[in-house]
C-alpha cells in the first residue's frame, strides 16, 4: 500500500476540485482537510487493491453533505438584508466555469463534479447522488449542456471543469 503522503499528493488536486464544485469555493479547503483527516484514520484498513480515487470521493461527498447540513443549520447575522445574492471576488482564471458550475441544479452539480472532475464512472456517481446510472449519466448531459449554454459558444472548445496543473 502506498504512503498515505502519496495519496494525497496524487489524488489531492481532484478531490479539491470536486469539494470546490460540490461545496463552493468558501467551504472547498474546509471539505479538502475535513477528507483527508477522515481519510487518514481509514486508510490502514483499506483493502488492498480499492479504487483510492473512488473512496476519498465518496469520503469527500459526506464531508459535503455535512457543511450543507451545518450551513442549514447556522444563522448568519448581516447588517442589512441585500436585494440580491452576494458574488464573491473574481479568485482564479476559472471563475465564470466554476460560477456557471454553482448555478447548476444540485442533481447536476453533484454529477457533473463526480464525473467530469473525480473521473467516476456513472455506476460509481450514482451511488453517490442516488438512482440509476442512466439517471446520473443525464444529468451530467443535461448539466453540461446548461454550462455550454451559460458560456456561450466558446464553452464547446473549453474543458468542462477546471484542471490547474499540480494545484490543490
Amino acid at each position: 500500500m502506498k504512503p498515505f503522503e502519496q495519496v494525497v499528493a496524487d489524488h489531492g488536486g481532484t478531490v479539491w476540485r470536486v469539494c470546490r464544485a460540490v461545496v463552493g469555493p468558501l467551504d472547498a479547503d474546509d471539505a479538502w482537510s475535513e477528507t483527508f483527516l477522515a481519510a487518514l484514520r481509514a486508510y490502514p484498513g483499506l483493502p488492498e487493491g480499492s479504487d483510492v480515487r473512488a473512496w476519498l470521493v465518496t469520503i469527500a461527498h459526506r464531508k459535503a453533505v455535512d457543511i450543507h447540513r451545518a450551513r442549514a443549520r447556522r444563522a448568519v447575522p448581516v447588517a442589512e438584508v441585500p436585494d440580491h445574492g452576494v458574488v464573491e471576488p473574481a479568485s482564479d482564471e476559472h471563475d465564470e466555469l466554476l460560477a456557471a458550475v454553482a448555478r447548476l441544479p444540485e442533481r447536476q452539480r453533484l454529477t457533473v463534479a463526480y464525473h467530469h472532475v473525480a473521473g467516476l464512472p456513472y455506476r460509481e456517481v450514482a451511488e453517490l447522488v442516488g438512482g440509476t446510472p442512466e439517471a446520473a449519466r443525464r444529468a451530467a448531459a443535461d448539466g453540461v449542456a446548461a454550462l455550454r449554454r451559460a458560456l456561450g459558444t466558446t464553452a464547446a472548445a473549453r474543458p468542462v471543469v477546471p484542471v490547474p496543473g499540480g494545484a490543490r
